[in-house]
């Protein structure tokens, strides 16, 4: 019997949860939920998860602060909830390792989807991909099977967008791609004209995998007024 895909929900509006709970059930996902800040961050630990939705204002601990807890144990996809207008907490959650974020008000059917593409992502990167087994590019290497990026021959650690980012420009390497379509390629959904979203996941990406020594980046680079690609000669 196949094991239920296991999302933790991290948030202190119980009416909305339980409403969540309804339309997990109804997917066949099993759903586990968490009031508090302290609470959930002690599942998010000690629990095994596809998938943690986690709301930024929570009692006791805040969401970002939980955020950076997890990531410096798990790559676990983290999708944030944040509220109306703040475009700050947005940002912050992306630069401290989240996969995504949603604002509240939300439709249930967004909310699905969106869980959908992160756990399928998580899940089984492309099967077809996985044949691939291993790119090698100058000192980088990554292992498509199992998900893991090696620098010189020390282990990264990227979330789940930034693998899937990674895989996606280095395996077309030399050929530049458009925010849009890197949007519609990594993220799997219509482009939302949300260029910060790409901009600071290419921005933490560069800081785990450029030599640190190099003025410009090296593997990842910017073509002005295009979008990136990845270095032809990596």
């Amino acid at each position: 019997m196949q094991e239920k895909i296991k999302v933790l929900i991290i948030d202190d509006d119980q009416e909305l949860c339980s409403i969540i709970d309804k339309y997990l059930k109804n997917a066949d996902y099993a759903a586990e939920f968490a009031h508090t800040g302290a609470g959930g961050l002690k599942l998010a630990l000690t629990g095994d998860y596809h998938l943690i939705v986690l709301d930024i204002m929570l009692p006791q601990i805040d969401g970002l602060s939980i955020l950076t807890e997890i990531r410096k144990e798990s790559v676990v996809p983290v999708l944030m909830l944040t509220a109306k207008n703040e475009e700050a907490d947005k940002i912050r959650g992306l630069q401290l390792g989240a996969d995504d974020y949603l604002t509240k008000p939300f439709s249930m059917a967004e909310l699905m989807a969106r869980i959908e593409s992160l756990v399928r992502r998580y899940t089984q990167f492309n099967q077809a991909d996985r044949l691939a087994k291993t790119l090698t590019l100058n000192h980088l290497s990554i292992d498509v099977q199992n998900r893991l990026v090696l620098l010189h021959g020390i282990y990264l650690e990227l979330t789940v967008k930034e693998f899937d980012l990674l895989y996606f420009l280095a395996s077309h390497k030399g050929q530049i791609f458009t925010k849009r379509q890197i949007y519609q390629q990594v993220w799997g959904e219509a482009y939302a004209y949300d260029d910060n979203n790409i901009m600071s996941f290419i921005s933490k990406l560069r800081k785990k995998i450029e030599p640190k020594a190099l003025p410009a980046p090296f593997f990842i680079q910017t073509i002005r007024g295009v979008g990136y690609r990845f270095n032809p000669r990596g």
